[in-house]
Parts: C-alpha cells; sequence; structure tokens
C-alpha cells in the first residue's frame, strides 16, 4: 500500500509501528520526496511492507493521526482542482459552482453558514501579504483571548493550516476532528443511497482545501473559538471560505494584488482584484490599501464594495509611512503596509476605532507586543546553523520577490557573496529568477552578489534511477543565470536533499567574510522542502 503526502516525512509514528512489528514484522519507511500542490504520487510514499498477516495488522489498527493522514492524501488534490480550469474553455461554469458545491459540503458536514456566524472572522484576501497579516491579527488577538487561525498552504504538517492561538492543533485533536467530520459526510453519503464502500471512500468527500476548511470551522466550533483569522485559498468571490454570511465576518482585509492563479481568476490584475474583493460583505468594513498607482485596480475594488454594501477603507501610504511600523520578528520594512491592515481588521473585530489617521497614532501596547512577535515560518526567515545562514522566503510573484531583493540587500555586508537555491515549478522560473536578479542588483548595486546558483526540483529525495525526471525548468534557470550573471556557478538537482548537501559543500570551501550565507526561494514548496532537510526531527 502507498501513502501519498506532501508534507514532511519523518513521521514519527508512535505505538502503532510497535504493535504492528509485534504482530507482522512490520517495517514503516518514509520517503520523502516532491512537495509540490499537486501532492503528486512521488511527492512522499509512506510505504508498508509487511507479511502474510497483513489483515490481523489492518484489524488492530487505531483511527490516530496516521489513519488520518492516510485518508486526508486520498482526497482530490488541489493542483488536480485547479487543473480543471486549464482544460476548459468555460471558467466562469467552474467558478458559478463552487460557492453551492461548499454549501452542500456544509451541511452535510451537519452546519449551515448561520452555524458560522458563531464566530466572528477577520477574513483576507490578496495576492501576497496574506500570510503576514493573518499572522499580525492573531498575534494581536491572542493578547485578547483565544483565537483560531485557518492558512494555507503548509510547509511541513497540514496541521499548520488550523491554529489555535498561533499554534498548530495537536496530532490527537486534529486526527479525533478529522474522523468526526469524514464520519459525517460518510453517513450523509450512506443516507443518499451510496454503497458501504462508496460512502466510506474519497470520492463522498469534499476536495483537500474544502475539507480542511470545513475541518477548520469544526474544531473551531467545538473548542468554543469566539474570534477566527481565516485565509482565502484562491481568489476571494468563489473560494470556500466565502460561504461565510455578512454577520460572521467583523472585517475583511484585501492586501496587496498582483497577477495569480489566471486560469482562475484572469490574466489582468483588475479581472483579479475583482476576485479578491467578492470577500467584501454587506454592512461590515474592508480594509485595503490605497493604491494610486493603480487607479484601474481602485476602481474595481470600489465598485465591488458599492455593489456588496461594503464600507471600503482605503490606508493612505503616507499615513502608514509617518507611523513607520512597529519592527518584529517578520523581516522586511514592507510588513508596515501588512501590520497596518491587520491593526485596523484587529480594532475594528473588537469594535475600536478603525480610522487609519487616529488608528495608528494610538495603538495599545498589547498589540503592539503581538506585531513585535508575529512569527509566519517561510517569508523572510533566518534559521542558523553551525555552518550556514539559511534565508528563507517562499516568495513566487515578481512584486514578492522584489521584496525578497530588499531583504538580501539590507542583510549584505560589503563583497559579501551568496549561495543562492531556487525553483519555482508551476510558473514562468526564467521570468521569476530574472525579476529577482535585476531587482538584487538594483537594491544592492551589485552584480556579483552570487557565486554560486543551484536549481533543483521540489522532490524530497533521489528518484530510482530508473524513473525519468524533468529537469527542463531547471535547465532554462541555469542557462539564464549563466547570462545574466557570467561570473556564477550553476548546477541542477531533481532532489531537495541533494541540493542542501551541494550548499553545505560550497560553504564550507569559502574562505573568510563570515558564516556563509544561503538564499532559497522562489517556492513555498521548495522552502518546506529545505526545512524537512534542515530540521529533519520536525514531526508532520
Amino acid at each position: 500500500m502507498t501513502l501519498v503526502l506532501p508534507d514532511k516525512l519523518a513521521v514519527k509514528m508512535p505505538k502503532m509501528a510497535t504493535h504492528a512489528s509485534r504482530a507482522s514484522s512490520v517495517l514503516l519507511a518514509i520517503e520523502a520526496s516532491s512537495f509540490n500542490s499537486c501532492w503528486a504520487p512521488r511527492q512522499a510514499n509512506l510505504v508498508f511492507r509487511r507479511s502474510t498477516c497483513r489483515s490481523r495488522f489492518f484489524s488492530m489498527a487505531t483511527r490516530g493521526y496516521p489513519e488520518a493522514l492516510e485518508k486526508l492524501y486520498q482526497l482530490q488534490s488541489n493542483r488536480t482542482t485547479t487543473q480543471r480550469f486549464d482544460k476548459t474553455a468555460a471558467p466562469q461554469e467552474l467558478n458559478s459552482a463552487a460557492i453551492p458545491e461548499m454549501l452542500g459540503w456544509l451541511r452535510r458536514a451537519g452546519y449551515s453558514p448561520q452555524d458560522l456566524a458563531r464566530m466572528r472572522h477577520i477574513h483576507v484576501a490578496g495576492t501576497k501579504g496574506k500570510g503576514s497579516v493573518c499572522a499580525y491579527a492573531t498575534a494581536m488577538l491572542r493578547k485578547c483571548g483565544a483565537v483560531g487561525t485557518y492558512t494555507s498552504p503548509h510547509l511541513v504538517s497540514p496541521r499548520e493550516r488550523i491554529a489555535i492561538n498561533g499554534e498548530p492543533v495537536g496530532q490527537d485533536e486534529f486526527a479525533r476532528a478529522f474522523f468526526e467530520v469524514w464520519d459525517r459526510f460518510t453517513e450523509a453519503a450512506r443516507t443518499q443511497g451510496k454503497s458501504a464502500a462508496q460512502a466510506e471512500g474519497p470520492e463522498s468527500k469534499p476536495f483537500f482545501f474544502r475539507f480542511l476548511t470545513i475541518l477548520a470551522w469544526h474544531i473551531f466550533l467545538s473548542k468554543g473559538i469566539k474570534s477566527v483569522v481565516m485565509e482565502c485559498g484562491i481568489g476571494g468571490e468563489y473560494d470556500a471560505t466565502n460561504v461565510l454570511p455578512p454577520e460572521a465576518v467583523s472585517a475583511a482585509v484585501i492586501s496587496q494584488l498582483g497577477i495569480d492563479h489566471v486560469a482562475m481568476l484572469g490574466d489582468t490584475v483588475e479581472q483579479i482584484s475583482w476576485h479578491k474583493a467578492g470577500i467584501l460583505k454587506r454592512g461590515v468594513k474592508g480594509f485595503t490599501r490605497r493604491l494610486d498607482r493603480q487607479p484601474s485596480v481602485m476602481d474595481i475594488l470600489r465598485a465591488r464594495a458599492s455593489e456588496k454594501g461594503a464600507n471600503l477603507v482605503e490606508v493612505d501610504d503616507a499615513q502608514v509611512e509617518q507611523w513607520g511600523g512597529v519592527e518584529g520578528i517578520l523581516g522586511g520594512d514592507f510588513q508596515k503596509y501588512n501590520q497596518a491592515l491587520a491593526v485596523m481588521a484587529v480594532r475594528e473585530h473588537l469594535a475600536m476605532n478603525s480610522d487609519p489617521a487616529a488608528a495608528l497614532r494610538d495603538i495599545p501596547r498589547e498589540m503592539v507586543e503581538g506585531l513585535r512577535e508575529a512569527r509566519l515560518r517561510g517569508r523572510c526567515e533566518v534559521i542558523e546553523n553551525e555552518d550556514v545562514t539559511w534565508l528563507l522566503d517562499g516568495a513566487h510573484t515578481r512584486e514578492s520577490l522584489e521584496e525578497v531583493a530588499r531583504w538580501l540587500s539590507q542583510s549584505l555586508k560589503k563583497h559579501e557573496t551568496v549561495i543562492m537555491i531556487f525553483n519555482q515549478q508551476e510558473r514562468d522560473a526564467t521570468q521569476l529568477l530574472a525579476g529577482l536578479l535585476d531587482a538584487i542588483n538594483r537594491e544592492s548595486r551589485r552584480g556579483d552578489v552570487f557565486r554560486h546558483a543551484l536549481f533543483t526540483r521540489n522532490d524530497q529525495t533521489r528518484p530510482p534511477s530508473e524513473e525519468p525526471v524533468d529537469m527542463s525548468v531547471q535547465e532554462a534557470a541555469a542557462a539564464l543565470m549563466a547570462e545574466k550573471v557570467p561570473g556564477c556557478s550553476t548546477s541542477m538537482f531533481c532532489n531537495i536533499e541533494d541540493t542542501v548537501a551541494e550548499a553545505r559543500r560550497i560553504a564550507g570551501h569559502q574562505i573568510g567574510g563570515g558564516k556563509p550565507k544561503v538564499l532559497v526561494t522562489g517556492s513555498l514548496h521548495l522552502v518546506g522542502g529545505i526545512m524537512r532537510a534542515l530540521e529533519p526531527d520536525t514531526l508532520l
């Protein structure tokens, strides 16, 4: 049996493996492989090798966390779902069915939109900055009481998506809630006349993101959580999270906008803005950064707010610049704009004055502490090893990579060089890489920041020797690097473990200049894989 996992994969299986070995000499092996949004079969294989006592072993198996993961990754993946848009000439038909379908799944799980109104949500959409806004809002709200947070994607564990007071839910709690929701879908399928096998199987369940969205609400409601920070998955208007009724939303945030997911959302920033603004609700304040250089985008946002009866609050850059932000764990000068949006939303959530001019002048001490303490793994993150300083940022759009360039340039010492690890398997990798290099040259005023560049796939470990591997993305990126930075040596790898080993080898041969630095960017999936390689003891 092969279990497909997209995540970390040094799962420590508690007593189950011990009991199984007594019953049937079971060897549990986890092979880490590619981590990407399609959850492809080679991403990670959990292989059970067992003797003839197979049936006896499974009769002993409990419904614990390993079994929950096994079933979770049987669900239709996010990548499979989004690929439907690549193959249709009528994406609007798929989009228009999304909310009715999600409402149906919510009902099968035993909930209605009115049940969700027992909680008050800060609902966050945008192309970039969503995760930071959620992290800041969560850190501030936890100073006032319990807060649930739902975000995506995850870097190492699916539990990262569902957090209580900023901490992922535990394995036991995840498993308990998972099977409660799974069984509700199974029972609903039985009542509709499905066979026992069909009802129990994944075909009677929503796809991956929808299931986890409902699971998050189930956990929050069961724990009596009243305050929730909820990040949209893709877009807004047709996103699974947008079944929230107006009375369940205390504030909406639309963070910075750009081009992403064009098959689903359109290929212009105006079209994408229309989708993101879909989370605006009647009678609810929505906060966004006023984009004076993008008047057409602002026209869309204002029109959508009017259409939906929402109050759009536009936060002026000049006000944010005058305030200056709060220096904290999340690095980057740009974060002050995300902080400002989070402050406005939290103040509105807490029934405080949320007028930008006044609110930024009078931020309570507890909220300032929250801004300082906010964490978001994989964004402007620094991991210090004994031999290497790893700079990790999962930026994967032109705008976010420009912010990475600023962040990196601010940390550079005179004449210091950096090793780069880069990949982007789903978008135009060479275009994004070119933009990153141009931005670094501009910000650092140097063309020699990189002496070594490593281009890898997102597979965690080396595939079987007989398995063909498509390295065209890496080859194109390496060719571009050689053209734009002639003094930089390039290497290509089919897996992350070998890439990390090579980066460490190169770093070990550098002489002088302090501890070597490695910049990892281009993809959250890449960053997640690097984290698993650097922190192999982290639990799934």
